[in-house]
């Protein structure tokens, strides 16, 4: 990490989720964007990398198992979710460039929005001087974002851009079944296809609710069934 006199101005606690891991993410379709990530982490890869997919994709996972991944590096990193910091302002940016790794989610949050535009430009030409890594995600690919900002505009079509594949619905039922099985939970097939079948199907909506049925679960002493999944959730 380069280092400077300059301290740093961090931003209100963002927690990750613990489960978001590069090991129990289901890379069908984005192998090369799990490698290139990992690869950008042990500092051989691309300094600058854009993830778009659509909500639930896994750009998110992704970004946050990126952060976790910097840890055990000894690598210093903040994950900057713009939906909730937005409001804070474009200066928590200030002195970012000098953490080892940076991950901007959600950046179709502030697009239109001159500050944040200017900024966030100003930003990425002070983490490049720093030779830090810089990890982006949004809703839509750099171009079909509404970027006024053309210099911005320009920037983020310079590093690797993936479109982040969401997964298949066998995929997301093996998904629920594993992250279940982490927490101790047995998840059956019928179990698990009623949950795809009832409840929201975005993969982070979806581990929100094991979390919350692990929960119930646990004060009930009960197994995870589909009467007892009716009656914590109303599904």
């Amino acid at each position: 990490m380069n280092t400077t006199d300059k301290p740093l101005q961090l931003p209100l606690h963002i927690s990750l989720r613990d489960d978001a891991r590069f090991a129990n993410f289901c890379a069908h379709g984005n192998e090369l964007a799990l490698h290139s990530l990992q690869q950008s982490i042990n500092r051989q890869g691309e300094s600058f990398i854009y993830l778009w997919g659509a909500a639930g994709s896994g750009c998110t996972h992704l970004l946050q198992a990126s952060c976790h991944q910097a840890e055990p590096a000894g690598l210093s990193a903040a994950y900057l979710p713009l939906e909730e910091l937005r409001l804070l302002g474009p200066d928590i940016l200030e002195g970012m460039e000098f953490l080892d790794l940076v991950c901007i989610d959600h950046l179709q949050q502030v697009a239109g929005d001159p500050a944040w535009e200017e900024s966030l430009f100003h930003f990425f030409n002070r983490i490049r001087e720093q030779g830090n890594t810089l990890l982006v995600a949004a809703d839509a690919a750099p171009r079909q974002l509404s970027i006024g900002l053309p210099d911005l505009a320009s920037r983020l079509g310079w590093g690797v851009v993936f479109q982040i594949q969401p997964l298949g619905d066998d995929d997301k039922r093996r998904v629920l079944q594993q992250r279940a099985a982490a927490r101790g939970m047995a998840l059956s097939e019928e179990v698990a296809r009623y949950l795809l079948n009832h409840a929201s199907r975005d993969m982070n909506d979806l581990s929100l609710l094991l979390d919350q049925l692990d929960q119930a679960s646990l004060s009930a002493k009960r197994k995870l069934t589909i009467p007892f999944i009716k009656e914590v959730t109303g599904l």
